[in-house]
């Protein structure tokens, strides 16, 4: 015999509620990071990690944000193929630590590789980068043509 959860009659005949709730299971499935999973595992994920990145979208600009601590300058490389900006480096440990009773670990190191599709053509003759406590910022210019243009209408 199945035991069913008493639920008021209001919501009883609801067909979409129960499909609501898989749908929510779903997407907070495929919104975890692996990232996350990493903490059941350790050794799950070895060197697998990815920067956070922000992208806005301005009149004349495109700017990008990427956090990216623990890195030097020189450690990043940052490209533009067409309408696709690739940033990717190499984050090495500092220290080899010799004991191997971890209590927990959470930094990730190794490569990594971020390429995403811009909202506009970028001049990339015209990238301005700066990498400051750990940010990496960059204002990539629109091309004229992908610039918003306004048309004024005389209404008759």
């Amino acid at each position: 015999m199945a035991l069913i959860p008493w639920r008021p009659r209001e919501t009883w005949w609801d067909p979409f509620r129960d499909l609501e709730a898989i749908q929510n299971e779903m997407n907070k499935m495929f919104n975890s990071s692996l990232v996350r999973w990493g903490d059941r595992d350790v050794g799950l994920l070895e060197g697998a990690w990815s920067p956070a990145i922000d992208i806005f979208d301005s009149k004349d600009n495109v700017m990008v944000k990427a956090d990216i601590p623990g890195m030097k300058k020189d450690e990043i490389e940052v490209s533009v193929h067409g309408d696709t900006l690739i940033i990717k480096g190499e984050k090495k440990q500092e220290k080899e630590v010799k004991e191997k009773d971890y209590v927990r670990t959470e930094r990730f190191y190794g490569s990594f590789n971020r390429a995403m599709r811009l909202p506009a053509a970028v001049d990339a003759s015209k990238v301005n980068a700066t990498y400051k406590n750990g940010v990496l910022e960059l204002v990539l210019p629109k091309k004229e043509e992908s610039k918003s243009k306004q048309l004024k209408i005389d209404i008759k």
